[in-house]
């Protein structure tokens, strides 16, 4: 068993269960899971806030599972999750245990000196930074000739380190490192390779500012989750990482050759490798916008542009559109200008995953089939006005049902997000009006996604490859049950316990 006793875990929001407590639906990806009677008590003792893990050795078992599934989550003190605030313990820990790697191009740290060790990494910047004797604190320094990139600069720095943690800090992140310090204990779960904070945009002056805090790609929302390809956290940015230095050396580091995505590779290789990589939203560190619009909507092309690299080296996991073939079968006819005939097919889904979930009340089956199916609509309309624009551009041109289906396909996400954004607002009791305006909210949403989907088909051309632009389909709930998580080396997995998927 991986976590300590007196353990505290939170239920993933995504779970429901049956009225009888014998059926649970949720996780990352959405599974249906059968329960034995003693697996129904392991999860009333979760939502009751209590620890399971200490009554037998299957309920730690069935707890390990879950949080490999996404279904439970570790939490709060007395856990491998961080404390609430950082301990003398958490802090000294962060002091013995930890160096922090900067890898730093044509600009100094803009955080303190770190009490824990810490090498600055000089990316080829010209001038070179250190060339005045200028040292940040107690930072040992290494220089490289060129310019390598930041994954190239990270090894570099990863290859100074001589203990058991390393912190990868980007110059331009500010941070608390009280905070980071609570991330360590993390760590006391030997499975758990990599844990990243919450990074949001740091407050400033300008409508980029203000959208980057609405909608920014390093801002993975403030949900606890565990990080995995194809999971509702699919990534972690490599903007502030606290990783098991073991576990990176292991899978060979970051990849030096991909300037952009070498964070997103690194997670899904030690995920692979059957090591846990966990996102915890209660820490949050900050990195600042892009200051101006030219350099911000270039930042949003050169993350296009890492779809393809990571397509080829992950295949299936990049896909632009994953969703369930009956799915596809109740849009293609809307889109097509067939709302009756879409329906009529989207109805008889609903009817069947009833059937096909006998141990599912059937209310609970037809909320799951209605929720799919506009769950796959957004898809549809986001990868049409994200990572499909161009064909969907040329679609529009050549014909008058298509620019109506494009029109209505761009708009869609658009505004879900700026009625998700005002609803935000309002939830945190503010009556004062949004900096950014519906009207400028929607030019930089569209520009950012035609940025981000001119990226992925530049990097597509450039590799040669398609991968990255395919959609996935894929039958839900699994026909064969998901195989246990593969064990990392130190830490051996275990079974499902008192859990059976459907």
């Amino acid at each position: 068993m991986s976590h300590r006793a007196g353990a505290r875990f939170l239920l993933d929001r995504s779970v429901r269960r049956s009225p009888d407590g014998r059926v649970l639906v949720g996780g990352s990806p959405l599974r249906v899971l059968t329960l034995t009677d003693s697996g129904a008590v392991v999860v009333d003792a979760l939502a009751a806030g209590d620890d399971p893990t200490t009554r037998s050795a299957a309920a730690g078992r069935l707890v390990e599972r879950f949080v490999d599934l996404g279904i439970a989550h570790p939490v709060g003190a007395g856990t491998s999750g961080p404390t609430d605030t950082a301990d003398a313990t958490d802090l000294d820990r962060w002091a013995r245990e930890v160096t922090v790697v900067t890898p730093c191009k044509d600009e100094l740290p803009r955080h303190p000196a770190w009490s824990a060790a810490s090498v600055v990494v000089d990316d080829g910047s010209v001038p070179p930074l250190f060339a005045d004797g200028v040292v940040p604190g107690r930072a040992r320094t290494v220089r490289l000739a060129r310019n390598a990139g930041p994954g190239a600069a990270r090894n570099t720095g990863l290859a100074q380190v001589d203990t058991p943690l390393v912190a990868f800090v980007d110059a331009d992140v500010e941070v608390d490192e009280a905070e980071l310090a609570r991330l360590v204990s993390w760590f006391d779960d030997l499975r758990v390779a990599l844990v990243a904070p919450r990074v949001r945009a740091v407050a400033g002056p300008g409508v980029l500012a203000a959208f980057e805090a609405t909608r920014s790609p390093l801002d993975l929302g403030d949900e606890p989750a565990r990080v995995a390809a194809t999971t509702r956290v699919s990534y972690v940015p490599a903007a502030v990482l606290l990783c098991r230095t073991a576990a990176i050396r292991d899978v060979g580091g970051f990849d030096g050759s991909l300037r952009y995505g070498e964070d997103v590779d690194l997670v899904w290789r030690l995920a692979a490798a059957g090591w846990r990589c966990r996102y915890d939203p209660s820490v949050e560190a900050h990195h600042r916008t892009r200051p101006d619009l030219r350099r911000w909507l270039a930042q949003r092309f050169r993350y296009g542009t890492s779809a393809a690299p990571l397509a080829r080296r992950h295949p299936g996991a990049l896909a632009p559109l994953r969703m369930s073939p009956w799915s596809a079968a109740t849009w293609v006819p809307v889109a097509a200008g067939l709302p009756v005939v879409g329906v009529t097919v989207g109805v008889a889904t609903s009817v069947a995953l009833v059937r096909k979930l006998p141990q599912v009340p059937a209310r609970e089956s037809l909320r799951l089939a209605g929720l799919g199916n506009l769950y796959a609509g957004r898809l549809w309309c986001e990868t049409l006005s994200r990572a499909w624009w161009p064909a969907a551009l040329v679609a529009a041109a050549l014909s008058r049902r298509a620019r109506r289906t494009v029109a209505i396909a761009w708009s869609v996400p658009i505004v879900l997000d700026a009625v998700r954004h005002l609803g935000r607002r309002r939830s945190r009791g503010t009556a004062r009006r949004s900096r950014l305006d519906p009207v400028r909210f929607a030019l930089l949403h569209l520009a950012d996604d035609l940025a981000y989907g001119a990226g992925v088909w530049v990097g597509a051309w450039r590799e040669r490859s398609v991968d990255a632009l395919l959609p996935r389909f894929e039958s839900w709930p699994p026909r064969r049950p998901a195989p246990s998580a593969p064990s990392a080396p130190s830490a051996p997995s275990s079974d499902a316990g008192g859990a059976e998927l459907a």
